[in-house]
């Protein structure tokens, strides 16, 4: 399944139209997809720089066109003379901030086309190398062929880009090159694996209109922001998009605004003070 198709799927066990996710997962990929229904939608420009966790596996030997197991082997297949020890003293180079080319086949978007498209209709990508930081990446067991790993990477960064540069830097040559062979996101931002509903649960809550119930409580999105409680005539300047006053000392740039205990009805940056422009209203 691609991102796409599970959003597809929670449309029709929802009814809801407006449903979008936090950052695409490969479709080799299992883990935690996390998805904004009806107004929360707005909430996505909030999410997009949250870092990623991941636990899989790079297949060491041979080298594929995507970067992972999908793909069609771009270079023979030899058994790699390889050592746990080699390996992870390999991946430190990858850890910290690094530049990173996006792989050819990839949904990167060079002059408005996808990368994968330029690809396939023969042509060489023009692929620039993007910054990103990796926080861990731990090589956790090698058993001659297959490196099992953890790591956390910031968003926009490509696992598969990892395991190939990996596969290329290392052994004599011929360099016996790798790719992604399983992957799995265990965490997106604040939310993880653990939390997760797997799809067909969520179609069946959905049917039987229990799903909001297993939804996280709106208290708990966006962590990062402070909440306050507005009152009836705070909620009425609100919803007509004025400038409001609220409790709120921390200085926090942006805030959660609340309606009683569940009810998200806004975002506010603050101006001055306690003075906050609302920017974006969910009521």
């Amino acid at each position: 399944m691609t991102s796409h198709d599970v959003v597809a799927r929670l449309r029709r066990a929802t009814g809801e139209q407006s449903i979008g996710h936090l950052g695409t997962l490969d479709p080799m990929a299992t883990g935690v997809l996390p998805l904004l229904l009806g107004k929360f939608t707005r909430l996505a420009q909030f999410y997009g720089s949250h870092e990623k966790a991941y636990i899989g596996t790079i297949r060491f030997g041979f080298s594929t066109d995507t970067y992972d197991a999908e793909g069609a082997p771009t270079s023979a297949p030899v058994r790699p003379s390889l050592t746990l020890e080699h390996i992870r003293a390999a991946a430190v180079r990858f850890r910290g901030d690094i530049d990173q080319l996006p792989p050819p086949i990839s949904a990167k978007k060079i002059g408005g086309k996808a990368a994968y498209k330029i690809t396939r209709a023969g042509e060489t990508p023009k692929l620039k190398a993007a910054r990103i930081h990796i926080a861990e990446f731990a090589i956790t067991s090698f058993d001659g062929e297959l490196a099992a790993f953890r790591m956390r990477i910031s968003s926009g960064g490509y696992v598969r880009s990892v395991a190939h540069e990996l596969g290329q830097i290392l052994g004599p040559e011929p360099h016996p090159g790798a790719h992604l062979a399983t992957l799995r996101r265990i965490a997106s931002g604040p939310f993880t694996v653990e939390q997760a509903i797997p799809l067909a649960e969520a179609e069946s809550l959905a049917g039987e209109n229990q799903l909001a119930a297993h939804l996280p409580h709106p208290r708990t999105l966006l962590p990062e922001l402070p909440a306050v409680t507005a009152d009836e005539r705070t909620l009425s300047r609100l919803r007509n998009g004025m400038q409001i006053n609220l409790p709120e000392f921390t200085q926090a740039p942006l805030v959660k605004v609340f309606y009683g205990q569940a009810q998200l009805v806004a975002i506010g940056k603050r101006i001055a003070g306690t003075l906050f422009q609302p920017t974006i209203v969910l009521v």
